[in-house]
């Protein structure tokens, strides 16, 4: 049967060729183990030199990444050369080769990925380190991968970004200026003086040392509504300084208009019901 046929020259090859065959199973094994261990160590070499020369983090990273990939595939090759042989081992990379096409079809997702991070290391929209919003999630940028764009977000989760999702949406970097505007709405009452309000809130300004004097801080009515009137309050502060300035303008704003006697009013309507009308019902 030809099954026993394939199974007798099965064992005749092992019987002839078995010793040499699993010295090379050693070797490749062996090939692989302390090539990819000289990958690791290259790849640490060069990202020191890089930290040396003070490139920068996010392109240091990305030729990291890189570099690392390209010597862990010619170890896999050197080790398939030391099983097949050279011959066979250029018949298989002819294979490859021949079948990069195919592949090339099957991986689109991952070539536009790594184009996609060829561009962000290219035109540096933000680096390692920017707080940025992106494909819909933000956070601080950690590394800029071959593929992937990993964030730290405020919470402290990982997030994991395709490369081409970013490039092909709008990116917002919240870093990139060294100063940021604040932007408040603060309600006061129909009834409460509007000098006296707007003179509270001038207090306020002036009293927070993290408020830049240049821009001055722009402060305005800039809605009459229903039920309030609504200041528009705009201070610019450093980028660094934004979150914590934003929280504490919001209480000492509450604080201060409350103690002044403003009031901070919430929507409301008043319903006027006529007694001629209920007494016809």
């Amino acid at each position: 049967f030809p099954m026993e046929q394939m199974w007798d020259k099965i064992i005749e090859y092992l019987t002839v060729n078995g010793v040499d065959l699993l010295w090379n199973l050693v070797a490749a094994a062996l090939i692989f183990l302390i090539g990819r261990w000289l990958a690791r160590l290259a790849t640490l070499f060069v990202n020191k030199v890089m930290e040396k020369g003070h490139v920068d983090p996010t392109l240091r990273a990305f030729i990291k990444h890189l570099l690392y990939s390209a010597l862990l595939l010619m170890v896999i090759v050197a080790a398939l050369t030391k099983i097949l042989g050279d011959d066979a081992s250029k018949q298989f990379v002819a294979v490859i080769g021949a079948a990069g096409l195919a592949v090339g079809f099957a991986l689109q997702g991952s070539l536009s990925n790594f184009a996609a991070g060829i561009i962000l290391i290219l035109f540096k929209p933000f680096r390692v380190g920017d707080f940025v919003e992106i494909a819909g999630t933000s956070g601080k940028v950690q590394e800029i991968q071959i593929f992937n764009t990993v964030l730290n977000s405020i919470d402290n989760t990982k997030i994991i970004i395709p490369n081409a999702q970013i490039t092909g949406g709008n990116i917002r970097n919240y870093t990139a200026n060294e100063t940021r505007r604040v932007d408040l709405t603060i309600r006061v009452s129909y009834r409460d003086d509007l000098k006296t309000a707007r003179g509270i809130i001038e207090r306020v300004l002036a009293e927070e040392p993290r408020i830049l004097p240049e821009p001055a801080p722009l402060l305005a009515v800039s809605q009459l509504t229903e039920s309030s009137v609504n200041f528009l309050v705009c201070p610019w502060v450093k980028g660094t300084d934004y979150w914590s300035v934003l929280f504490a303008l919001n209480e000492k704003l509450k604080v201060a208009l409350e103690e002044g006697g403003c009031t901070i009013p919430f929507p409301q309507q008043d319903v006027h019901i006529r007694a001629k009308e209920i007494a016809t019902v």
